[in-house]
């Protein structure tokens, strides 16, 4: 019971990285608020949990709007009285070219990926700093590289590591614990909702999800993360081995990108 008692906030847990954090973190002992918009789910993940005699509250969520997260935070501190870690994992993908993109699809992405965590660290940050807690970004390999076809994703999470890294160095004499995870491809529903050119859901994803990273590794490894406080953490080879070239010769992982992305099926280059 490493984290017995502690108060874990994780928004996107009705499904993918966020629902399995929400089960590692309360076999941990937390207690967690699951934050998401699909209240049904929701209950089905805090109902999985209660039944194990541990404790989940469920607050729908869409942290794109200011207004629900500081809903959200202030739902917290009723319900428990403090906050001591906080995961931003909700996230949305696309599949587009920029030049076939819909404006409002850039705009999704930055509202949700970016300003969904902006928007709740900036509510719960006083509450984190009085417990010295861990605000976690689940970033991801396009945060420190380009990925085609996901121009609005890419930037979210670069935008998203640059204002990490920013409060990290704010708050080295505060004790908070700020940290960025990069998984890789990674089995959830994040590309079958991923937006085409016209912001509608793709539906079908281009990749077989069984042959990627499970959910529960991913979020074992956040757990890892808090618990050791660690400020970064690219989880595979093929991400860190992608993190080095992409330093040291990144004309060629222009071209080996952009050959995987070409290669997916119905691709947009094709």
């Amino acid at each position: 019971m490493m984290l017995a008692n502690k108060v874990v906030i994780i928004t996107g847990a009705s499904s993918g990285i966020g629902e399995a954090c929400a089960y590692e973190f309360s076999k941990a002992g937390a207690w967690v608020i699951l934050a998401a918009r699909n209240e049904e789910k929701l209950k089905m993940v805090a109902n999985n949990i209660k039944s194990n005699g541990q404790i989940a509250r469920i607050k729908v969520c869409d942290v794109s709007i200011l207004e629900d997260c500081k809903s959200l935070i202030d739902f917290t501190i009723q319900e428990f009285g403090k906050i001591d870690v906080l995961i931003n994992n909700a996230g949305i993908s696309m599949r587009a070219l920029f030049k076939d993109s819909d404006m409002l699809v850039l705009q999704k992405l930055l509202d949700t990926n970016f300003w969904g965590t902006v928007y709740c660290t900036k509510f719960a940050l006083p509450f984190l700093i009085d417990q010295k807690g861990s605000v976690i970004a689940v970033n991801s390999w396009a945060g420190f590289t380009g990925l085609p076809a996901r121009t609005g994703y890419t930037a979210s999470k670069f935008a998203m590591l640059g204002f990490m890294e920013s409060l990290r160095v704010e708050n080295l004499k505060t004790g908070l614990h700020v940290g960025s995870i990069f998984p890789g491809y990674t089995q959830s529903n994040i590309r079958n909702t991923a937006l085409n050119a016209q912001a509608q859901a793709q539906v079908e994803s281009p990749l077989n999800e069984s042959k990627l990273m499970s959910s529960e590794t991913v979020a074992k490894h956040i757990l890892k993360m808090v618990i050791n406080r660690r400020k970064y953490h690219v989880i595979t080879f093929t991400g860190k081995l992608m993190y080095w070239v992409n330093k040291l010769f990144p004309s060629l992982v222009d071209r080996l990108v952009y050959r995987v992305v070409s290669r997916e099926k119905n691709s947009p280059f094709q």
